[in-house]
């Protein structure tokens, strides 16, 4: 994820942030502020989302169809199609297939409202950062 940021040229920090808040994004400096107390798989989705932010052009936070923009951003971003089919097809529980992708249930139930399809035994995924349709497909249970 930092490498991510960094080929866009905006930095990453750590800091201590007002409670309740995860990150900041600062459009002006490109930088990205994660809270210390976040665990690593909250601080990479925390970081995916503010990136997000960055990738919409969002100036106005706090509004609930903004940050669910970026949240959709940060499970797209963070999701391999192809190793979520190889969970379902294990018939691996979705919390224990959310845990295995390293991002919230919440996050895993967003990623599959927002990027899939299942069709007659066929899942079809949206592809990635929202360039073109159906990138993936792959065979389900």
């Amino acid at each position: 994820m930092l490498r991510y940021a960094a080929r866009l040229g905006i930095t990453v920090h750590a800091a201590h942030l007002e409670d309740g808040v995860l990150g900041e994004w600062y459009e002006e400096e490109r930088e990205i502020y994660v809270d210390l107390k976040l665990t690593p798989d909250e601080t990479v989705f925390t970081i995916a989302h503010e990136l997000g932010h960055a990738h919409n052009g969002d100036r106005c936070e706090g509004e609930p169809e903004v940050e669910e923009r970026a949240d959709v951003f940060a499970a797209q971003l963070l999701i391999e199609p192809a190793r979520y089919a190889q969970l379902e097809r294990d018939g691996i529980h979705r919390h224990d297939i959310a845990e295995e992708l390293g991002v919230a249930p919440e996050a895993l139930d967003l990623w599959l409202r927002s990027s899939m399809l299942k069709l007659r035994g066929i899942t079809y995924v949206k592809a990635r950062m929202g360039v073109g349709q159906w990138l993936h497909r792959e065979q389900s249970a």
